[in-house]
């Protein structure tokens, strides 16, 4: 005899064994014991929510000859026809293959047939969003004013993609995603009735992997029995399984970027790849788990939010700590825009390998987390005594300057020259929350520009050519409006200089950074 699936052996055959959806059951509950069953319903949500389920168990339902609280009996004539799936009244259909006109044509001539048994004809058409635009206006007349026996359970994933025409003519039902403990409790019900040994541990991890899809969450389980067949299924044995990494990896991946370590991150990154680790599923992982460390270091109350044990939980608190949140954001940002390019991509272990290095190194992005990055970074180092300066050339040692030495510093900020006047001061230390009060595209250039002296101590604001050079210095009353607002600032008015470079190694070169020399006041900016 065949192998029957998980998800096709434990379908559920009544209302009372649909889970995560009450909200759907309860009302068409009450309408077949009210008797004011529509002609016409949506059915939308996420993959493997159990829309074509309910939508049979409501054909059941409907043509059910002793019907118990709303729900089918399961024992009449009509029930059983149903469910063999060898009832005329019940008509499934494809969209997705059927999607043409005639195909719809052919539904509509036999809608004027009454049924030859029971009370109503049900139309279930899966994936309704792949019809055609000429099947959909073929089906608007008979959707609008179809015969009183008859009624069409619309079901979709994509329900944006259907006509308004037709959204208006149907009653909508929205599946909600399953929560992780419903999942896991239903899991936990089918593992007891297979007599099959299953940690706690490893079925909320499945749960949580299927994202909410009941279905997907029973194709994973099965998946994972079938490779450990006679044996208990265990929590490491459903990551091997399904290719994931263990939480206790992520600790120490985050703890080489906060100690910058390159090296290290891709000796790990190594170590998964080797393991047969899956790469998305890593990427995807690795993003929750900088969420969950968000969470725990904005709230203190997060429990109920957070699926984790209390002794990961403990951990997450201590690590939340070693990182500000903006820092914790930043790295969400990288590795979201990691997930989404990583699917299609062919070298994934270079891509991950470079979103690694991208949260070693802020100093190679231009955005406003990444400053505030480097700048802590800068701050830390000479709170623990090293240089922040960098080393001196080969050259320099051999004249006998001796070179910039790792060697202990004062933990107070340096004594600013006395060359740079006090009205630039003022400007360099509020420069982030100045660049906040401009709007776009000027913030934008600010954000990247650099500040410096020029010969006569003036202000100089140092700019890429391209975009940002001709804004300001080929487009009239740019400039203007940006040095009115400096003038406010100080409170006088002051003489700036705006200067181009062709990028960041002449401006190295041939400039005094005055962030490097002035403690920066980041204030964070208003939208």
């Amino acid at each position: 005899m065949s192998y029957t699936a998980l998800y096709r052996k434990f379908r559920p055959d009544c209302f009372e064994d649909v889970k995560g959806q009450e909200h759907i059951v309860t009302t068409l509950q009450n309408q077949i014991k009210a008797e004011r069953v529509g002609h016409a319903y949506l059915f939308c949500g996420t993959r493997g929510t159990g829309k074509t389920t309910i939508a049979k168990i409501f054909a059941k339902a409907v043509n059910c000859e002793h019907p118990v609280d709303g729900s089918p009996c399961g024992e009449c004539a009509a029930c059983r026809s149903i469910a063999a799936g060898a009832s005329m009244n019940v008509i499934e259909i494809d969209a997705a293959s059927n999607n043409g006109v005639d195909n719809i044509r052919e539904i509509v001539e036999e809608v004027s047939y009454s049924p030859a048994e029971g009370r109503y004809k049900v139309y279930i058409i899966d994936e309704v969003h792949m019809l055609s635009i000429g099947a959909f206006n073929a089906l608007l007349k008979t959707l609008e004013e179809p015969p009183s026996y008859a009624i069409f359970i619309l079901a979709t994933t994509e329900v944006h993609k259907i006509p308004i025409t037709i959204l208006s003519r149907c009653q909508r039902y929205d599946f909600r995603r399953i929560t992780i403990d419903t999942i896991t409790a239903r899991l936990q019900e089918l593992m007891e009735a297979e007599q099959i040994q299953v940690e706690e541990k490893a079925l909320r991890y499945v749960a949580k992997t299927a994202d909410g899809s009941m279905r997907d969450a029973l194709s994973l389980l099965d998946q994972c029995i079938a490779f450990h067949f006679g044996q208990e299924l265990t929590y490491d044995k459903v990551l091997n399984v399904l290719g994931a990494v263990d939480t206790e990896v992520f600790g120490r991946l985050l703890g080489f970027v906060v100690r910058q370590d390159v090296t290290g991150c891709i000796g790990l990154l190594e170590e998964i790849v080797m393991q047969g680790r899956e790469l998305t599923q890593f990427v995807t992982d690795f993003t929750w788990y900088l969420r969950n460390l968000l969470l725990v270091k904005s709230s203190d109350d997060i429990e109920d939010v957070i699926d984790v044990s209390s002794d990961n939980l403990i951990r997450l608190r201590e690590e939340a700590g070693m990182l500000e949140s903006d820092a914790i954001m930043r790295y969400i940002r990288i590795f979201s825009e990691l997930s989404g390019q990583i699917k299609y991509a062919v070298q994934k272990r270079i891509m991950i390998e470079i979103a690694l290095i991208k949260v070693c190194r802020p100093g190679m992005e231009k955005d406003y987390e990444s400053l505030t990055e480097r700048i802590r970074i800068m701050e830390e180092k000479l709170e623990n005594g090293i240089a922040a300066l960098p080393p001196a050339s080969h050259a320099d040692s051999a004249a006998g300057s001796g070179g910039w030495e790792t060697a202990s510093v004062p933990k107070e900020r340096p004594a600013l020259p006395k060359a740079i006047p006090e009205d630039v001061q003022t400007i360099v230390s509020r420069w982030p929350a100045i660049v906040g009060q401009t709007t776009m595209p000027m913030k934008q250039y600010l954000k990247d520009a650099r500040l410096s002296l020029g010969g006569d101590n003036k202000l100089s604001i140092v700019v890429e050519d391209g975009l940002a050079s001709d804004y300001f210095l080929k487009q009239e009353g740019h400039k203007e409006i940006l040095v009115q607002i400096l003038s406010e600032t100080v409170g006088k008015e002051i003489d700036v200089t705006i200067l181009s470079v062709p990028d960041q190694n002449t401006f190295v070169q041939n400039y005094v950074d005055l962030s490097q020399v002035i403690h920066m006041n980041i204030e964070e900016e208003e939208e």
